[in-house]
């Protein structure tokens, strides 16, 4: 029985998955990487990648609101790789803001997969679960802006 519940639950996982990639390589072929950047360039100067980081950290916690991770990962790294190395953005550094910008996407209401996640184990309210984490939440906001604009702090260990 369990098993079989594994698998129905990996079965699903990798649909997910399988579906990302099919839209991410449409979404390639289909250049719209280059489209991205032509039109960010009209609205944020290539010379200040500030407003760039800013504009891809309110973007990453909506998309990490809506999509787990994973599937948020493959469907978003080629399309904004491209863009954020013509922004003069490391990509090691920018994998570290997918990641602490999509954790911190997966704790916002509405529609935040942990907070239902933790309603149904703790069998307690959605909202009172949002108003306990409220304290959480913000000590990850700051670790995220500090993550996102001290790069130095991301990338010594990997340099």
């Amino acid at each position: 029985r369990v098993i079989r519940h594994a698998m129905v639950l990996v079965g699903g996982i990798l649909m997910i998955l399988g579906f990302s990639l099919a839209l991410t390589n449409w979404l390639i072929d289909a250049e719209v990487p280059d489209k991205l950047f032509e039109f960010l360039r009209t609205h944020i100067p290539q010379d200040q990648p500030f407003l760039f980081l800013l504009a891809l950290n309110v973007f990453l916690l909506v998309f990490g609101m809506l999509l787990e991770g994973f599937p948020a990962i493959i469907l978003l790294v080629p399309l904004v790789l491209p863009v954020a190395v013509k922004y003069g953005i490391d990509p090691v550094h920018l994998g570290i803001i997918f990641l602490a910008n999509l954790q911190l996407g997966i704790f916002l209401p509405p529609l935040g997969i942990n907070l239902y996640i933790a309603s149904a184990r703790f069998r307690q309210p959605v909202m009172t679960l949002v108003r306990a984490s409220v304290p959480f939440f913000l000590i990850m906001l700051a670790a995220t802006l500090v993550i996102t604009y001290w790069p130095a702090l991301s990338l010594w260990l990997a340099r």
